[in-house]
């Protein structure tokens, strides 16, 4: 689901010559070994002001063509027990696993497995599905990009008073969708974006349908692929396992105390497939962006096909398949980012810059509270200190 995080133009004001003096400042330290320390040490300031601010934890991995890799994590993964936080750390990836989902369903498409136009009743039959009014109108690619016209099936209340009163138990992505039953479309399917989850917990369905268990697929033509060691996908099977996961924490009463809530994310994250559902080390994060761009998932024509931008109504590019772009002024980025009850993060290619960023906290980003009203200029702070 999308966080705060995903507020990429909050940083307009301050990226006007974050290019100009990247470059500068890559020019000057490609010789060095490493990322440059100065650097470094501004972007552990960063992260230092805001655990003090009061979010538990932070961990940031940034690459660059010239410089290299480089990753630091600050404050607690447990506060509890006050267990610091490192690199080695897995974190809840929330809604870029869409891009992970996108690029799964897209390999299908360049097997000849699938077409982007296809309608998704060719693969789907639910009884939940098919009597939506329209819903034969709705393609693949119209889930990959947001124009399908669906409802919301997260924020339903009859769903969430489940998950309420019911907050450990694992549901499959059936159950899940299935409270978009007896709904209509919001729209006409392809007149315009609407971003929503229950678009790509349907693609996870197709996938499943073609390939049988689109989670074995997925291990082995992403995670394997890329030597992705670190990178999982929860289910009821595994959520009992320790995976050097990150505890997750909600401000639930609004006085700036961070509750533990790791139970309940985890959970809920084991349910959903698709839209949410892996977690990962921040280096692996970097590596499989880095994968994807670099061409090692996909081919050179798929990866255009994947950046053909659905438009907002003001003319802005929004959604790709998969994929959501960023204006940062003078420079753009192309990733995406992801929020959850106890966690949040962004992963993003400035493509001018040669570089992949991932940060990632521990704490809620999509409601709010005390804590993250003071953490509205993060991402921005940390950008700015690594390209500044």
């Amino acid at each position: 689901m999308p966080g705060y995080l995903s507020k990429f133009q909050v940083m307009n004001r301050r990226v006007k010559i974050m290019g100009l003096l990247l470059v500068v400042t890559l020019s000057l330290t490609a010789q060095e070994s490493g990322f440059p320390r100065e650097k470094q040490e501004a972007v552990k300031s960063v992260l230092k002001k805001y655990v003090d601010l009061g979010i538990p934890g932070l961990s940031l991995a940034v690459y660059n063509e010239q410089i290299g890799l480089w990753s630091h994590a600050e404050g607690l993964a447990n506060l509890e027990n006050q267990t610091p936080l490192t690199t080695e750390h897995l974190h809840y990836l929330q809604s870029i696993s869409k891009t992970y989902m996108a690029v799964v369903i897209l390999q299908l498409y360049e097997k000849g497995k699938l077409k982007l136009q296809d309608p998704i009743v060719q693969y789907l039959d639910y009884p939940w599905l098919k009597p939506i009014k329209g819903v034969d109108k709705i393609t693949i690619k119209m889930l990959l990009n947001h124009t399908s016209g669906l409802p919301e099936y997260s924020t339903d209340p009859l769903l969430v008073s489940r998950i309420i009163q019911d907050p450990l138990t694992v549901l499959n992505v059936s159950e899940m969708l299935s409270y978009i039953s007896g709904k209509s479309l919001d729209f006409e399917p392809g007149s315009k974006y609407a971003y929503r989850n229950t678009n790509f917990g349907l693609l996870s369905l197709i996938a499943d349908k073609i390939t049988g268990d689109h989670v074995a697929y997925m291990e082995k033509e992403l995670f394997e692929k890329l030597n992705l060691k670190s990178t999982h996908i929860l289910s009821k099977d595994n959520i009992d396992l320790n995976l050097h996961l990150v505890d997750a924490y909600w401000d639930v009463l609004l006085e700036g105390i961070p509750t533990n809530i790791s139970k309940l994310q985890r959970a809920n994250v084991s349910s959903m497939k698709g839209d949410d559902g892996l977690v990962a080390s921040s280096e692996d994060a970097i590596l499989f962006l880095r994968g994807l761009i670099s061409g090692k998932l996909l081919t050179p024509k798929t990866l255009e096909i994947m950046q053909e931008w659905v438009l907002s109504e003001e003319g802005e590019r929004k959604y790709g398949l998969g994929l959501t772009y960023y204006d940062l002024g003078t420079t753009c980025g192309i990733g995406h980012s992801g929020g959850g009850v106890g966690a949040g993060c962004v992963l993003i290619y400035l493509p001018e810059l040669e570089s992949v960023v991932f940060i990632a906290t521990n704490f809620n980003t999509m409601m709010e509270s005390p804590i993250r009203k003071k953490a509205e200029n993060l991402q921005m702070d940390i950008l700015m200190a690594l390209f500044m």
